[in-house]
């Protein structure tokens, strides 16, 4: 593994968790091998880890990207990841508002709700595990 996968795969565990970066590894397959490196080393490795803007900045930016986008599966997972990032509920909300008025109402709309349904996931996670 090169010093850039290295790197790569450390910050995508310590922003979307190492069980989701396990079971990332564990499904990757011949196939999809060149694909999972590539996202480790560019988006990951350098994007990422470029330390120029902090996690909670980079996180708003890629919510607004993916949600102005639609990219509903990979949105779902960074909104599950903000509490890696620093960025809150309230920076999310910023971000989709920006989406709203660049990218368009119904990518906003849609964006908010998926969130809203992530966010009450995590709350009753959350409420079970204090009980």
């Amino acid at each position: 593994m090169s010093q850039l996968s290295e790197t790569g795969t450390a910050t995508r565990r310590r922003i979307l968790g190492a069980a989701h970066v396990a079971r990332a590894q564990a499904a990757e397959t011949p196939f999809d091998a060149p694909f999972q490196a590539l996202i480790t080393d560019a988006a990951w490795g350098h994007v990422w880890s470029r330390g120029t803007i902090s996690d909670r900045e980079r996180s708003m930016m890629t919510i607004a990207l993916l949600a102005g986008l639609g990219n509903d599966g990979e949105l779902a997972l960074h909104l599950r990841a903000i509490p890696n990032t620093g960025a809150s509920r309230d920076d999310v909300m910023e971000a989709l508002l920006h989406v709203a008025i660049y990218a368009g109402v119904p990518r906003a709309n849609h964006a908010i709700k998926l969130a809203k349904e992530i966010f009450a996931e995590a709350d009753a996670t959350a409420e079970g595990g204090a009980e």
